[in-house]
Protein backbone atom coordinates (compact mmCIF):
# COMPACT_ATOMS: atom_id res chain seq x y z
CA UNK A 1 0.00 0.00 0.00
CA UNK A 2 1.42 3.57 -1.17
CA UNK A 3 0.76 6.03 1.85
CA UNK A 4 -0.02 9.42 0.90
CA UNK A 5 1.66 12.59 2.31
CA UNK A 6 -1.08 14.47 4.32
CA UNK A 7 -0.75 18.43 2.36
CA UNK A 8 -0.52 20.95 5.37
CA UNK A 9 -2.12 23.86 4.38
CA UNK A 10 0.51 25.84 6.70
CA UNK A 11 3.34 24.87 4.49
CA UNK A 12 3.58 27.35 2.22
CA UNK A 13 2.95 30.21 5.31
CA UNK A 14 5.88 28.50 7.51
CA UNK A 15 7.90 28.54 4.58
CA UNK A 16 7.29 32.15 4.49
CA UNK A 17 7.56 32.83 7.83
CA UNK A 18 10.98 31.39 7.88
CA UNK A 19 12.37 33.12 5.14
CA UNK A 20 11.33 36.53 6.80
CA UNK A 21 12.56 35.22 9.88
CA UNK A 22 16.27 34.54 7.94
CA UNK A 23 15.86 38.54 6.85
CA UNK A 24 15.23 39.83 10.04
CA UNK A 25 18.33 37.60 11.64
CA UNK A 26 20.30 38.88 9.10
CA UNK A 27 19.22 42.98 9.60
CA UNK A 28 19.97 41.95 13.64
CA UNK A 29 23.10 40.11 12.75
CA UNK A 30 24.20 43.64 10.70
CA UNK A 31 22.95 45.92 14.00
CA UNK A 32 25.06 43.84 16.12
CA UNK A 33 28.06 44.51 14.11
CA UNK A 34 27.19 47.89 14.37
CA UNK A 35 26.90 47.53 18.14
CA UNK A 36 30.29 46.25 18.26
CA UNK A 37 31.78 49.22 16.69
CA UNK A 38 30.15 51.84 18.92
CA UNK A 39 32.04 52.81 21.74
CA UNK A 40 29.88 51.82 24.07
CA UNK A 41 31.68 48.96 26.01
CA UNK A 42 33.55 49.01 29.55
CA UNK A 43 35.81 46.73 30.86
CA UNK A 44 35.25 45.87 34.87
CA UNK A 45 37.51 43.66 37.25
CA UNK A 46 36.44 42.94 40.58
CA UNK A 47 37.24 45.99 41.97
CA UNK A 48 35.94 48.44 39.37
CA UNK A 49 35.39 49.45 35.66
CA UNK A 50 39.14 49.41 34.10
CA UNK A 51 38.11 51.52 31.00
CA UNK A 52 34.78 52.94 29.40
CA UNK A 53 33.63 54.24 25.59
CA UNK A 54 35.23 51.96 23.97
CA UNK A 55 34.68 49.64 20.67
CA UNK A 56 34.28 45.89 21.25
CA UNK A 57 37.83 45.33 19.56
CA UNK A 58 39.40 47.73 21.56
CA UNK A 59 38.12 46.49 24.80
CA UNK A 60 39.52 42.72 23.62
CA UNK A 61 42.84 44.20 23.40
CA UNK A 62 42.47 45.99 26.88
CA UNK A 63 41.34 42.71 28.48
CA UNK A 64 44.61 41.45 27.06
CA UNK A 65 46.68 44.19 27.70
CA UNK A 66 45.77 43.69 31.26
CA UNK A 67 45.53 40.10 31.48
CA UNK A 68 49.54 40.77 30.78
CA UNK A 69 49.80 42.61 33.85
CA UNK A 70 47.70 39.54 36.27
CA UNK A 71 45.14 41.33 36.58
CA UNK A 72 42.32 38.97 36.84
CA UNK A 73 38.53 39.02 37.04
CA UNK A 74 37.78 41.18 33.82
CA UNK A 75 35.09 41.44 31.21
CA UNK A 76 33.03 43.19 28.77
CA UNK A 77 30.39 45.00 29.58
CA UNK A 78 27.90 47.65 27.74
CA UNK A 79 28.70 51.14 29.49
CA UNK A 80 25.26 51.88 30.84
CA UNK A 81 25.52 48.16 32.67
CA UNK A 82 28.82 49.32 33.94
CA UNK A 83 27.35 52.56 35.14
CA UNK A 84 25.15 50.74 37.02
CA UNK A 85 27.62 48.66 39.02
CA UNK A 86 29.94 51.23 39.85
CA UNK A 87 27.36 53.15 42.07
Amino acid sequence: MRKEKAKNPDDSANARNRKTAAKKSGTANAGFANELREPRWSVVSFENRVAKNLSYEQAERKIAELENLKISGLCIITDEAAERISN
